[in-house]
């Protein structure tokens, strides 16, 4: 069973715009190969400039599952409330196996926010906010033989896979649908807005995703106005 302070995993992929779950597939992976020895602090954040595109993110949109889901023994579910009733409202954020994902952890620093994202579920969007409270560290899961994340590839000397710890902020105003979000940015799209280059329609299949300072503003003010 999930230790206190432990987050499940976002293995299953997204609902499709009807809401239904599509083909389930492995937890993300890439063939990317690992640097031996581990990524420097330098290389790290010179990777999330330039997926962020200018400037480096200040903000983060990080999927999880509100729904139970087995998972090798072990249920996955880790909804916004999951985190709320934790000690100190805070938690590890593990499962991370992509390394585009796991690279935009390690780039994370402690006090910037982040949009807690409801994946694979009835209705997947944005629930909540919280905050980076500590930066990245390695996943214990890695080592864990009962785990869902267990990687016997990985070494105890140079880990592949890290977590951040987060904190629970507040609840959304609002839930703010993904369905919504994808008409925002379809009429950006076309004319030009914010989230014209949202990596959540760019980058679906990343449980991590940063957003600009401009596409957190604009998600943020959706949770004043009526659904669109």
């Amino acid at each position: 069973m999930p230790r206190p302070a432990k987050r499940a995993c976002r293995s299953a992929p997204e609902p499709d715009s009807s809401g239904k779950r599509t083909k389930a597939m492995k937890t993300e992976t890439s063939n990317k190969p690992v640097v031996k020895g581990g990524t420097s602090d330098s290389t790290k954040k010179a990777q999330a400039t330039q997926d962020c595109g200018n400037e480096p993110s200040r903000y983060w949109l990080m999927k999880s599952e509100p729904e139970s889901r087995m998972e090798k023994g072990v249920d996955v579910k880790f909804g916004i409330e999951d985190l709320k009733a934790q000690p100190k409202q805070t938690a590890c954020w593990d499962g991370v196996r992509n390394y585009q994902a796991r690279n935009f952890l390690r780039a994370m620093k402690v006090g910037e926010e982040a949009f807690f994202y409801h994946s694979n579920c009835k209705e997947p969007g944005i629930a909540g906010l919280m905050k980076i409270v500590k930066e990245a560290y390695p996943d214990h899961t890695q080592f864990e033989k009962g785990s869902p994340h267990y990687d016997p590839s990985s070494k105890k000397d140079n880990p592949k896979w890290s977590v951040v710890d987060v904190q629970f902020i507040r609840m959304t105003k609002r839930f703010i649908p993904l369905a919504e979000l994808k008409v925002h940015h379809q009429a950006h799209k076309a004319n030009g807005g914010p989230l014209e280059n949202m990596a959540l329609f760019t980058r679906q299949r990343l449980s991590v995703q940063p957003l600009s300072p401009g596409e957190f503003d604009f998600v943020l003010s959706l949770e004043d106005k009526k659904p669109s």
